[in-house]
């Protein structure tokens, strides 16, 4: 007889840092984030320039420019720029997804305002040649040729395109597709860079053994006189491709098991209902004693691992069910996703499973947020999704108030049975009638090299 499992104690106390946040004149905003603990900084440039703007045929462009930033300046080049960095102990990082562009950087306090300068110049007037963007292109295209030869980077691409409506952005990856990269130019870059970065659409956030009087008047110096004038950021629609549910089989002769994506569109990150369903998908699929993992993993032995999530983005990212598993338990290990998904929504969670979801939450909380980097970080996520200044020091007790009422009441409203899509990549001639069997849908079968199944 196994001994029973531990009781987990109460979250000790935290405080996240405290942060100060005023505007420029050209409408650029700083938070501060005084840590004095350790003699570092981080700066985050966060700017309102993510994919979900790009236009249609141009999907990919606010990740490629966003990558293009540090390939050089209109006063260095790209090697020049790396070594200004270097000679402040630091590098540059830059990108984007979804909802924003960011540049980012960890210096001592010291070098604090000439890595300001250059942040600048790296944000303010980036050189974007045409050599450079047409090698960031490639090493694109390659990442998306590899995506088609590995099972788990097809199955995410498909499982976008089989829940959003060909018409969203959200139907095709940050990073663009193949077609949609192959078009794109330096101008269309430099264009997108004019539109959409300026001191109005942007944020820097600073977290580190700093004072906010200084931050400012720096940041005042480097971005004060930046006013570029920007354009409307384009609006998404989240629109589900179907409101039935479906089953499709991505056909990869070659694939060792079976890559499953099941679910649909889920929510916007400022629901109201946030709390309650990241309690909800704990229970289902977001730990490791979850539901769906120890159903797959360790009753069934199909997995090494399964998984569920809400992609929380500002429209609504979707809702997955992820796993790998033995081509020939595809079908049952679907069968089973789909019973624990019935489950939640039948009865109210055990008290012994909300205990364990809300206490691990609330504990592991604290560790995410012990360096200038990840505070940085968390600052800049409140940015972007509008969070209110007390969401971090609130968040423990917003969860631990998170009845078992509240998270059947979230399944209920927010996770829908008859919408799903069910998704396997894997050996078609192996997988396709044992799914046909289960009795959910008949399986739309595609190709792995096809680019455009709608």
């Amino acid at each position: 007889m196994g001994s029973p499992r531990p009781q987990s104690g109460a979250p000790g106390p935290y405080e996240f840092p405290t942060a100060t946040r005023q505007t420029l004149a050209n409408g650029l905003r700083v938070i501060v984030a005084p840590m004095h603990r350790l003699p570092l900084v981080t700066v985050i440039a966060v700017v309102d320039a993510g994919a979900a703007g790009d236009a249609g045929g141009e999907e990919g462009l606010a990740m490629l420019t966003a990558s293009a930033l540090t390939e050089g300046t209109a006063n260095r080049d790209g090697p020049a720029l790396v070594d200004a960095f270097e000679r402040l102990g630091t590098a540059v990082e830059s990108g984007a997804d979804w909802d924003d562009a960011s540049v980012r950087l960890t210096v001592t306090p010291p070098r604090l305002d000439e890595a300001l300068a250059l942040l600048a110049e790296v944000l303010r007037a980036p050189r974007f040649s045409e050599s450079d963007v047409e090698r960031l292109k490639s090493e694109r295209l390659a990442e998306l040729l590899q995506q088609q030869m590995e099972p788990r980077g097809l199955a995410d691409e498909r499982f976008a395109r089989v829940v959003y409506d060909a018409s969203s952005r959200y139907a095709t990856a940050a990073g663009g597709s193949p077609r949609s990269v192959r078009t794109l130019d330096v101008a269309q870059v430099r264009g997108w860079h004019e539109a959409r970065y300026s001191g109005a659409t942007t944020t820097v956030i600073v977290a580190g053994d700093v004072t906010p009087s200084r931050v400012l008047e720096l940041i005042e110096r480097r971005f004060g006189g930046w006013r570029q004038p920007v354009q409307p950021m384009r609006s998404l629609e989240a629109t589900a491709r179907s409101a039935m549910r479906a089953v499709h089989v991505v056909a990869k002769p070659d694939a060792p098991q079976s890559e499953l994506r099941v679910g649909h569109t889920g929510l916007p990150r400022m629901h109201r209902d946030y709390f309650a369903v990241v309690v909800m998908n704990a229970v289902l699929g977001g730990l490791f004693s979850s539901r769906i993992n120890l159903n797959l993993r360790e009753v069934h032995a199909y997995t090494y691992g399964a998984h569920s999530g809400f992609d929380w983005r500002r429209n609504a990212g979707p809702f997955v069910v992820a796993s790998a598993v033995k081509t020939e338990v595809t079908d049952a290990a679907v069968r089973e996703i789909l019973l624990e998904i019935d489950r939640i929504r039948d009865e109210e969670v055990s008290a012994d499973e909300l205990d364990l979801a809300t206490k691990y939450l609330a504990g592991v909380f604290p560790v995410r947020y012990e360096t200038t980097g990840a505070v940085a970080s968390a600052l800049a996520l409140a940015t972007v999704y509008g969070l209110p200044d007390d969401y971090f020091s609130t968040y423990r007790e917003r969860i631990a108030s998170v009845s078992r009422a509240d998270v059947l009441a979230a399944a209920r409203a927010h996770i829908h049975p008859a919408a799903l899509q069910v998704l396997a990549v894997g050996d078609v001639k192996a997988i396709e009638a044992p799914l046909a069997a289960l009795g959910v849908a008949t399986p739309l079968v595609t190709s792995a090299t096809e680019e455009d199944d709608a």
